[in-house]
C-alpha cells in the first residue's frame, strides 16, 4: 500500500546523509492501525546502531512513565514512533545535536496522513513540542498538559537529565504520570 511504499522511500532517504557523522539510518515505527503517536527528537547513537526506536535508557524511562510493557511499546499496531529527525544527528555540546531540519518537512505530514487511527500524540521534548504547540518552556507545557488534551500530551525528554528535572518538579510524578497513564489506556482501549 501507500504506507509501505512511503516507508521504503523514508528508509532510502539520504537528504542529509553527508551531514550525519554515522551516515543515514532512519529509525521509526509506524502502522496505519496505531492509536498513539510518540513524537520524539531524533535517535541517539545506541538506537542508530540497533535500528530499534528508544532501545536505550530513555526508552526504558519513557515506557515506565507510560505504564506499558515493552511488547505493547513495540507493537506498531498500537504505537507509532515518529521522531522529528529520523537519523542520529551526532554529538553536540551537552548531548546530541538537534534533529536535522530537513526531515520533518520532507516526511512528517505525508506519514501522518497514513495514520488515521491516532487519538493521542505524546510530544516528547522541546523539538516535538515546538513543532505543534505555541511558544513556551517544556516545564510550563508539561505542568499545563491538560490545556493540550485530548490531542497532545507534552512530556520532558526521558534522558538521564529528566531525573534531575523530575526531582525539581515533584508534581510530575505525582500529578502528570497518573494522567498520562490514564490517557494512554484510554487511547489504547486497555
Amino acid at each position: 500500500g501507500r504506507l509501505a511504499s512511503l516507508l521504503e522511500k523514508v528508509k532510502a532517504c539520504r537528504a542529509c546523509a553527508d551531514e550525519l557523522p554515522l551516515g543515514a539510518r532512519p529509525v521509526l515505527q509506524i502502522s496505519p492501525e496505531a492509536r498513539i503517536l510518540i513524537a520524539s527528537q531524533a535517535p541517539g547513537k545506541k538506537v542508530h546502531e540497533s535500528g530499534i526506536p528508544f532501545d536505550d535508557d530513555s526508552g526504558r524511562r519513557l515506557r515506565q512513565w507510560m505504564g506499558i510493557s515493552e511488547e505493547q511499546f513495540y507493537d506498531a499496531s498500537l504505537i507509532a514512533i515518529l521522531p522529528m529527525g529520523f537519523c542520529y544527528p551526532g554529538k553536540g555540546t551537552g548531548g546530541d545535536k538537534p534533529p536535522r531540519l530537513e526531515c520533518a518537512p520532507l516526511w512528517r505530514d505525508r506519514i501522518l496522513e497514513q495514520l488515521p487511527q491516532l487519538s493521542l500524540t505524546l510530544l516528547v521534548g522541546t523539538y516535538a513540542q515546538n513543532h505543534r504547540l505555541p511558544p513556551g518552556t517544556v516545564t510550563d507545557r508539561v505542568f499545563n498538559f491538560r490545556a493540550y488534551l485530548p490531542d497532545y500530551f507534552p512530556l520532558p525528554h526521558p534522558s538521564w537529565r529528566s531525573r534531575i528535572w523530575a526531582e525539581r518538579n515533584p508534581w510530575f510524578e505525582e500529578r502528570v504520570i497518573p494522567q498520562l497513564r490514564a490517557a494512554i489506556s484510554d487511547a489504547l482501549k486497555i
